[in-house]
């Protein structure tokens, strides 16, 4: 079968690898759907510090069960499903916490072992989700889409309260559309002008192009001042973290998403004085089924997100333009051939 493989950093190619067998507990998983993520970007360039080489990146899919080794716990032979990328060791102090996302010895596919950028994939059932009637395609964006809610949760986003979320990358969207189904009032800030205009088309109570306007005007235009209830960092930028710090109003809840690399100088007292909240968010827990059911019902569309679709055989320059930098898409998805 064909995999997309990280040789070293840099140096990606499309090649053939033994296919996978299902051990017992396991379903053998034919991808349908992946979708190119920010840390798969970070494997190819070599900037993930977890990653080892070879590697097959991805951990956001979709995929068709082909055959299950064992009792099936519900599932069957054609199942359409996602999976939870994040591999726990369920004995350390977070496991048994039940922090399972931010597990001490976490291994996420994709990074720590092999991911879902290859035509034929194991995994356990315990960690599939099964989904009925949702487009292969928006099924591969709800590892994504659990990010953002996650941090929503954490953030205890309520109704008609002020959100702002820094960043509109598809996590950042995600966030948005995750804030919104809490009844918040979302704003979101970015520099790039069509992905701000994919936010209007989403439903954002207003968007920033942070190139033109300061984060001082926006309090000032969206809260009469006051700041923002909930703001959401999405993009791990220095500024992006002390641009949230000032459009936080007093008392609110700051929620860090963006995976920054790069420190970060800022005057504490500024924390102290607006008593703020500030968590970290990692990974998600136990969320897919919340979000396969916002899928199913309509209550969410992610459609939009997934900007454009790349056939598998041309998966490698795909990688290459998007850890070139490229801010053409939002979303790009891989899609993998039909069954022989």
């Amino acid at each position: 079968m064909r995999a997309l493989q990280v040789t070293t950093p840099g140096t990606a190619q499309v090649t053939e690898i033994p296919a996978p067998r299902p051990a017992p507990g396991e379903a053998l998983l034919r991808v349908r759907y992946a979708g190119i993520c920010g840390s798969d970007i970070q494997t190819f360039r070599g900037t993930q510090p977890f990653t080892t080489y070879p590697r097959i990146p991805g951990h956001e899919f979709s995929a068709e069960i082909i055959e299950i080794h064992g009792e099936g716990a519900g599932f069957a032979i054609g199942d359409v499903v996602t999976g939870v990328p994040y591999f726990q060791d369920g004995t350390c102090y977070s496991c048994r916490r039940g922090l399972i996302n931010a597990c001490v010895h976490n291994e996420t596919m994709g990074v720590h072992r092999d991911g879902a950028f290859q035509e034929l994939l194991t995994m356990p059932l315990d960690r599939l989700h099964r989904a009925e009637g949702v487009d292969p395609r928006d099924l591969a964006l709800v590892e994504p889409f659990s990010i953002g809610y996650h941090a929503v949760l954490r953030a205890e986003v309520g109704e008609s309260e002020k959100v702002l979320v820094l960043g509109a990358g598809a996590i950042g969207l995600l966030t948005m559309l995750s804030a919104q189904t809490r009844g918040a009032q979302v704003w979101i800030a970015d520099v790039v002008a069509s992905r701000l205009e994919l936010a209007a088309q989403l439903g954002a109570a207003g968007t920033i192009d942070l190139s033109s306007t300061t984060i001082a005007d926006v309090v000032t235009s969206a809260t009469d001042g006051d700041g923002f209830d909930v703001v959401c960092e999405a993009t791990g930028l220095p500024i992006s973290f002390t641009n949230a710090i000032e459009a936080a109003a007093v008392g609110a809840r700051l929620v860090l998403i963006g995976n920054g690399t790069a420190e970060v100088t800022f005057n504490q007292s500024i924390l102290i004085k607006k008593e703020l909240t500030v968590l970290g968010s990692r990974n998600s827990r136990d969320v897919f089924p919340t979000l396969i059911e916002l899928l199913e019902t309509g209550q969410v569309d992610v459609s939009a997100i997934r900007t454009r679709i790349v056939p598998f055989a041309e998966a490698q320059g795909a990688l290459e333009a998007a850890a070139a930098g490229s801010r053409d898409d939002v979303k790009v998805l891989l899609e993998f051939p039909p069954a022989p």
